[in-house]
């Protein structure tokens, strides 16, 4: 029997780029998370494990039951097509991790789907931090 499919969107929709800019605004001064955004929406899609996103982001998986991740269950297992995850490159030299500027609910769902037995990759969208002046204000 042939593994399910997980269909993703070519690109981000205008409800992800608005919700990761909310979430660099967090973390870093606005004129930063616009430069940012900008180069998220320069950004190929490339395609990571998620178990090596959870890895180099630092962040823990959540479970099944978390209503955003059962929710992307319930896309996944309708074939409806997920939106590509939003990343900014982390420098663990530096001790930053990868930023999961939008996605880290699919993340857990993908790994989930699979019990995390699997390396199916998922499609992302990656900016580099070093690309733009990141200094925290």
């Amino acid at each position: 029997m042939p593994k399910e499919q997980i269909v993703w969107k070519k690109k981000a929709e205008a409800e992800d780029y608005a919700g990761a800019r909310s979430f660099l605004s967090l973390i870093f001064s606005d004129a930063k998370a616009k430069k940012l955004l900008a180069a998220l929406h320069k950004a190929k899609n490339i395609e990571y494990a998620a178990k090596d996103l959870l890895r180099a982001s630092n962040l823990p998986l959540l479970p099944r039951d978390e209503p955003h991740v059962d929710e992307d269950l319930k896309r996944i297992h309708k074939s409806k097509p997920l939106a590509p995850l939003l990343l900014i490159r982390g420098d663990m030299s530096k001790g930053v991790p990868l930023i999961v500027a939008d996605g880290y609910h699919r993340i857990c769902a993908n790994y989930s789907f699979d019990n995390g037995r699997c390396n199916r990759k998922l499609c992302s969208q990656l900016a580099s931090a070093s690309s733009v002046s990141l200094d925290r204000e």
